[in-house]
């Protein structure tokens, strides 16, 4: 990550300001250093910086429930599958495309788009 997405996640209160070394620089603790991982990887999968401040609120009370954490993970796992079934239409029609087009490279100018079919 870089420092101005560190001082972000800072001002934004998802990890603590870190303790400065006599050398000036920052020494984040284990636990910043996780919860820094978990919002790099759940950004990855889509989530956006609301909900991961909300799942890091869930996380840490106390009484540890999981019923709402499971549920927002369930939310956004339907929603990942959808859009992964979304990209897989896409590709088929891609790879149908390239099919249905091998051997036109022959053909030049505006009527290769509408010849260009098997």
């Amino acid at each position: 990550m870089s420092i101005d997405t560190l001082r972000f996640y800072e001002r934004q209160g998802i990890i603590a300001a870190p303790r400065r070394l006599t050398s000036g620089y920052r020494n984040y603790s284990e636990d910043a250093v996780d919860r820094l991982r978990f919002v790099k990887d759940a950004k990855g999968l889509g989530f956006s910086l609301r909900e991961i401040r909300e799942l890091l609120s869930l996380g840490v009370k106390s009484t540890r429930e999981c019923g709402p954490i499971t549920r927002k993970a369930e939310t956004k796992l339907s929603e990942m599958t959808q859009e992964i079934l979304r990209l897989q239409r896409l590709q088929r029609t891609l790879r149908k495309m390239i099919r249905d087009c091998q051997g036109c490279d022959r053909l030049k100018g505006p009527q290769r788009g509408l010849l260009c079919r098997k």
